[in-house]
C-alpha cells in the first residue's frame, strides 16, 4: 500500500485508504517555472503509483494562471493529462483527496497535502529547445521531493547522456530471451515507491539490478520496462534501432 507524508499532520498516511474507490489527486501549480513543473511531475508519479496499486484516480490541475502553458508542459514531460480543476466541483464521491503543492504555497483545507521542495535552474523556460524533455524528468527524479534542487549549467546535458546510455542498455537486453522480473527485485521496487514515493530509491534498485551478474539480461529488460510504468522515461524507446 502506498503511504505518503501528509504535510498538515507530519504523519505518514495511506494515499488511498479505500483501494478500489476513486482518489482525487489535485496539482496546485502557481506557474510554469521549475518548481511548478516539479509539482506536476510529483503529481504524475503519485497517480501512476496509485494506478499500479489498483486505485482509480481523477487527476486535476488547479492554477490561477498559465493554465494552457502548464498543460502543454505536462504533455512535453510525459505527464498524463489533467482535468481542469476550475471546471469540476469538489465532492465527486471520492474516498480520498490528495493535494500536491509547492512547499511555501498555502495548504488546502481538506484532504492529504503533499509538499514539493523548490527547483531552480539557469533557464526559466527550461523546456524551450530541449531535444529530449525526458532528460529534465530524469534530472528532477534524481532527488527526493523534500530536497530543493538547483539544475546547474550542463545538468540536463548530463541527464540526457545518462538516459541515452540507459536506453541503449535496455535495447541490448531486449535482444536476449525474456525472463520475468525477479520477485526480490519487484518487491524492492514496490517497497521504494510505496514508501512516500521514494523515486531515487527506485532508480537505485535499477542500478543495483544492472550490476548483479546473476540477473539475466532478459530479466533486466523486463525490470526496466516494469519500473518505467512509474518513471515514464521511455526506457524502451531504442528497441529495434541499430546498435
Amino acid at each position: 500500500m502506498l503511504r505518503i507524508l501528509d504535510a498538515k499532520t507530519g504523519e505518514t498516511v495511506p494515499a488511498a485508504p479505500a483501494r478500489r474507490a476513486l482518489t482525487r489527486v489535485e496539482a496546485h501549480a502557481s506557474g510554469r517555472d521549475l518548481t511548478g513543473l516539479r509539482v506536476l511531475l510529483t503529481t504524475d508519479l503519485l497517480l501512476r503509483a496509485l494506478e499500479l496499486g489498483g486505485t482509480p484516480v481523477l487527476p486535476l490541475l488547479t492554477a490561477d494562471r498559465h493554465q494552457a502553458e502548464l498543460h502543454a508542459a505536462a504533455t512535453a514531460l510525459g505527464i498524463r493529462p489533467f482535468e481542469d480543476g476550475r471546471d469540476l466541483a469538489s465532492g465527486l464521491g471520492e474516498a480520498q483527496v490528495v493535494h500536491v503543492t509547492a512547499r511555501d504555497a498555502p495548504v488546502p483545507g481538506t484532504g492529504v497535502t503533499v509538499v514539493v521542495a523548490p527547483a531552480s535552474g539557469p533557464d526559466a523556460d527550461v523546456l524551450h529547445g530541449l531535444a529530449d524533455p525526458a532528460a529534465l524528468r530524469l534530472a528532477l527524479l534524481d532527488a527526493p521531493r523534500s530536497t530543493a534542487v538547483h539544475l546547474a549549467a550542463g545538468a540536463l546535458d548530463e541527464a540526457g547522456r545518462r538516459l541515452g546510455r540507459w536506453r541503449q542498455a535496455v535495447a541490448g537486453w531486449a535482444r536476449s530471451p525474456s525472463r520475468p522480473v525477479p520477485e526480490k527485485v519487484r518487491e524492492r521496487l514496490r517497497d521504494a515507491w510505496e514508501d512516500d514515493l521514494d523515486v531515487p530509491g527506485v532508480l537505485g534498485v535499477l542500478r543495483w539490478t544492472e550490476s548483479r551478474p546473476e540477473i539475466p539480461d532478459g530479466a533486466r529488460f523486463e525490470t526496466c520496462a516494469y519500473a518505467d510504468r512509474l518513471l515514464a522515461l521511455d526506457l524502451t524507446r531504442d528497441l529495434g534501432r541499430p546498435a
